[in-house]
């Protein structure tokens, strides 16, 4: 259902700035915690004493303590001490590449020796003071895919987001789908319109009059196997979309992390990357609170949507031609997984 050979975002630093980390991915039970001199650390969730959750201990010279026994262990699932226990034939728990980057913590839950961390992708506007960044976590209760999809067929917020980002020219503009390089392309403009609330604040933040009709954009991009970044934003009608001049336009890099829990619940860590007024903490923080409320309206649609596929498992969905950007991402998924068994079979 999901690929293992491969990163997914874990966690983010402040999640295990006081104590351990207690997460599944893929199935698997891991907890997160820093080692000696902050460096991240996971493990499997699971003290081989009494089975007891590891990440609800506590970390101490840069080992993790069970909070059952007092069980010590370190950062590469090896047991270091016990109180009055001898513990040289103690079992080792499973641990797992783990990387700090971007302002992300990163795991790679499958085959440890296939680990190559400059395949954890560039994320240029994380590093440059130009660029501001605001997102959060949410839990999801369905499958990753189907906010994979969801991210590929922004036809719904027409309907799901009626108060902030859709409008009826979504509905009445083409989606153009293209697989270039490895990447499903989903892109839609819109020409000379009145932009949508959040993006009339949006222009409002930026000096520019919201009143102005603009042509807007959609561009989203789906990277195996699990992130969707969305290339959006305004200009004032006839500048040149997203080549218009700073000064006309505004513009900004939706992002989306999928990493599954199960086969039906994952971890989806939001945001939005912005590179106008990046030195602005309040308006970083109230784009994050508008999209927070935005992606909360998805996740109703999503988790009635999965309830309804594991009721109903024979039926067949449609798909039309808006769904192609989702169509594609699920094959390129559907191959690396195969690829991945092949090669566990030898």
């Amino acid at each position: 259902m999901f690929p293992k050979n491969t990163w997914y975002v874990a966690c983010t630093p402040d999640e295990i700035e006081h104590s351990p980390l207690g997460r599944m991915i893929c199935n698997e039970k891991i907890a997160f915690f820093r080692g000696k001199e902050g460096v991240v650390a996971a493990v499997e969730d699971f003290c081989p004493h009494r089975g007891a959750a590891l990440s609800m201990g506590y970390v101490q010279d840069g080992n993790l303590v069970c909070g059952y026994h007092g069980l010590v262990m370190g950062c590469d699932g090896k047991v270091v001490s016990m109180p009055m226990q001898r513990v040289g034939g103690f079992p080792c728990v499973k641990h797992y590449p783990v990387v700090e980057r971007h302002g992300f913590i990163w795991v790679w839950p499958g085959d440890a020796s296939l680990a190559d961390a400059d395949l954890i992708p560039d994320l240029h506007w994380a590093n440059s003071p130009d660029w501001a960044f605001g997102g959060g976590l949410y839990h999801v209760k369905s499958n990753y895919r189907l906010m994979i999809d969801n991210l590929m067929d922004l036809t719904h917020e027409t309907y799901v987001h009626a108060d902030s980002i859709g409008q009826e020219e979504i509905d009445e503009t083409p989606v153009k789908t293209a697989v270039v390089d490895g990447v499903v392309q989903t892109s839609r403009y819109m020409e000379d319109i009145i932009a949508p609330p959040f993006w009339q604040a949006a222009m409002e933040a930026a000096g520019l009059d919201p009143n102005q009709k603009v042509d807007r954009w959609q561009v989203s991009c789906f990277h195996a196997p699990a992130h969707v970044l969305i290339d959006v934003g305004v200009a004032l009608a006839g500048t040149g979309k997203q080549e218009a001049p700073a000064e006309q336009r505004v513009r900004a890099t939706v992002v989306d992390f999928m990493t599954p829990e199960t086969e039906n619940s994952h971890w989806y860590f939001w945001g939005m990357a912005r590179n106008f007024k990046a030195d602005d903490a309040e308006l970083t923080a109230s784009i994050r609170d508008g999209q927070g409320k935005i992606f909360a309206e998805d996740l109703a649609i999503l988790e009635a949507q999965q309830k309804n596929l594991e009721q109903h498992p024979e039926r067949r969905l449609l798909m039309l031609n808006i769904d192609a950007g989702g169509v594609q991402a699920r094959r390129l998924l559907d191959k690396l997984i195969e690829q991945e068994n092949q090669s566990a079979q030898g």
